[in-house]
């Protein structure tokens, strides 16, 4: 096995990270992927909060608290990567005036 139980991706981690590809590929390709960039890093984003102020210890404790940072910072990160793509979609479609 690649991965043990305590290293698989949870929900958050893994809404982030497609949030991220996801922006990356609305960035690279001039798609309208930057809007499922932003809603699933937004929702990872909202996961890992939820997991941060339900963790009754820190870290190394069992509660995923650095895996709730973890997808924070990956949410966030998507987020922003969505919104830039959404912007360089739409100065791509946009009519130059002349």
């Amino acid at each position: 096995m690649l991965l043990s139980a305590a290293y698989e991706m949870s929900a958050g981690r893994t809404l982030s990270l497609v949030g991220v590809v996801l922006g990356v590929l609305g960035l690279l390709a001039l798609t309208r992927r930057g809007l499922w960039a932003v809603v699933l890093g937004a929702v990872g984003a909202v996961i890992g909060v939820a997991v941060v102020l339900m963790a009754k210890g820190g870290p190394g404790t069992g509660y995923g608290i650095v895996g709730g940072y973890v997808s924070l910072a990956v949410g966030v990160a998507g987020v922003v990567l969505g919104g830039l793509a959404m912007r360089r979609a739409a100065r791509a479609a946009a009519p130059r005036a002349s």
